[in-house]
């Protein structure tokens, strides 16, 4: 039943002026779960055929579907990324939670939760996961890159959505085990994610007795990669997709930090205190060259030209904390070198890129920070891996065992890609997600972002600034333009520390789907993690290959720089 729109856009569900999406008077109209909320949501448990789903499908069994009340905001004092920190504020909403049933009965189900607003918008939303999933995306946190103090997509009216990717991590086994199996893998791969697609489309036409008008996928990290994963495998099922940090080349990244652990072992390990050496001379290299000394390199391709480790070497017969030996200045070289693969990977491609610099000091805690958190950990690596060694080495070492040498026991200090030839390029036609021919999706009239963190020691931000500029070089410059933007934020870490990190790209996308405006003048925004959270400082938010470059007026406004070559 559609509803005015001038009730919906006032109620105090959508009190934030900025909920253009929501509010739009050219965008989808807006629909209601009935007079009955609760026996309309209660309605919903029946299965969803295989045949709702476009692939090879075991049925989706609905577990519960329960209508939830609205819960406030909370703050929690620690997190893994400042936004996890964040539980936003969440509307009334009918929450179904179900699985899917796998084809081999060793594979483990997929399991997904689907949101349902009381007054729906006619838009929905896919998040993506993290890391190697094995946890259920709920679709209530705040979407990648999301300022603070703006509504999630379900309280501007959209249904939500995620799923663990098929399979469920399991206390005392590492998070890479699952690859062991082979549906287990082709799901984390691509396929799950396009099975939840399809089983929530069905449970929306169940709910409000049509289907989504406008569909979008948003996605980091690992997610990032599955953003651009429907892009490629899936260009019909999307009318938009933002994707921040992405994981693309997975094959060589795995590899990479692999090689990059190992490069650490024995006297290559940087103590924390060296880490902090190598941040100030960076900073005191590179800072200032954007035109303001705020600790920020806004410039990192130039400043990967001007500063040499080896200018940090330690003087003949001395050592310590304030120099570098010479496997320690080999270390840090070796992480700026890109990775050649010795075997044939999907899509051409032969390298994964070198890592770039700044932010290398940024504090650590989890999956947040510079190199404690993701190179050099806060201790020697191990074999195997402990919680205090960089997660890079954790995660490429699991991976190499798991997925490519599928030897649980194997010493990847001795493996070698040579050995393992068929393995990699099976794998690689799965998980990378490197194909540059994004034609059907452009045809469709899809629109893509893309946003790479310039400060990000978990992946490459160069791994897709290549993948985009290898869309330009197969696609066209103006066609490309037509359809995607590539943005960079300097300073940034992986997770959105260390710089202005926060933008509202999923409105600046629906602005483009939807009203054919292109993203302009976009800023970023570092926020206080606390109410009302309180934008500290800001930038621009530059398309590559521009940068932010300081022009006059307070260093902490956006307005004072300009997007510059």
């Amino acid at each position: 039943m559609a509803i005015p729109k001038t009730l919906f856009c006032g109620g105090a569900m959508l009190a934030s002026a900025m909920l253009l999406a929501a509010c739009s008077t050219t965008g989808p109209q807006s629909v209601t779960l009935g007079a009955n909320p609760a026996a309309a949501c209660a309605a919903l448990v029946a299965p969803v055929a295989p045949a709702a789903v476009g692939l090879p499908s075991g049925a989706a069994t609905i577990d519960s579907a329960t209508l939830m009340p609205a819960s406030a905001l909370a703050v929690a004092e620690r997190g893994p990324s400042p936004a996890s920190r964040i539980t936003p504020p969440t509307p009334a909403h009918c929450k179904v939670l179900g699985r899917i049933a796998p084809l081999d009965a060793s594979a483990p189900p997929i399991l997904f939760q689907v949101n349902l607003p009381l007054a729906w918008n006619g838009r929905s939303v896919q998040y993506g996961g993290g890391g190697f999933n094995g946890v259920l995306i709920t679709g209530l946190s705040l979407v990648p890159a999301g300022r603070f103090d703006q509504p999630t997509p379900l309280a501007q009216g959209y249904v939500t959505y995620g799923t663990d990717s098929g399979h469920q991590n399991v206390a005392g086994q590492p998070p890479q085990a699952f690859a062991l199996n082979d549906e287990a893998l082709v799901n984390f791969a691509h396929a799950s994610y396009k099975k939840v697609r399809d089983v929530a489309v069905a449970l929306m036409q169940r709910a409000y007795g049509q289907a989504p008008q406008k569909l979008y996928f948003v996605g980091s990290s690992e997610g990032g990669r599955e953003a651009l994963t429907m892009a490629q495998r899936y260009p019909q099922d999307f009318d938009g997709i933002f994707s921040r940090v992405p994981v693309i080349n997975w094959t060589g990244l795995q590899h990479a930090g692999a090689r990059n652990g190992i490069a650490t072992f024995g006297e290559g390990w940087l103590r924390p205190a060296q880490v902090q050496l190598v941040h100030d001379a960076v900073l005191a290299s590179c800072d200032a060259a954007d035109g303001a000394a705020d600790r920020i390199v806004s410039n990192p391709v130039a400043c990967l030209q001007r500063f040499d480790p080896a200018s940090l070497r330690c003087a003949a017969g001395t050592s310590g904390d304030n120099c570098l030996n010479d496997a320690q200045v080999q270390a840090v070289r070796t992480l700026r070198s890109p990775w050649r693969s010795p075997v044939p990977l999907a899509n051409a491609v032969a390298v994964y890129p070198g890592w770039g610099i700044g932010g290398e000091g940024t504090p650590a805690f989890a999956s947040m920070g510079g190199w404690n958190a993701w190179w050099t950990g806060t201790a020697a690596p191990t074999v195997p891996p402990q919680p205090s060694n960089g997660i890079a080495w954790f995660y490429g070492s699991g991976a190499l065992q798991y997925f490519y040498a599928r030897n649980p026991s194997l010493d990847v200090r001795n493996y070698r890609a040579e050995d393992f030839a068929a393995r990699i390029a099976t794998v690689s036609q799965l998980m990378d997600s490197t194909n540059p021919d994004l034609g059907a999706f452009q045809a469709r009239g899809g629109k893509l972002l893309m946003l790479e963190h310039m400060a990000d020691y978990a992946q490459s931000p160069f791994a897709g600034i290549l993948y985009y500029e290898s869309v330009v070089a197969r696609m066209g410059r103006d066609n490309t333009d037509r359809f995607m933007r590539l943005y960079t934020a300097p300073g940034v870490d992986h997770v959105g520390s260390g710089a202005p990190a926060n933008v509202d790209m999923l409105a600046a996308l629906a602005d483009w789907v939807e009203r054919g405006r292109a993203p302009a003048g976009l800023h970023l925004a570092e926020q206080e993690v606390q109410p009302p959270f309180r934008i500290v400082r800001s930038r621009p938010l530059c398309e590559w290959p521009l940068w932010p470059r300081y022009t006059g007026g307070d260093v902490s406004q956006a307005a004072s720089f300009q997007c510059s070559r």
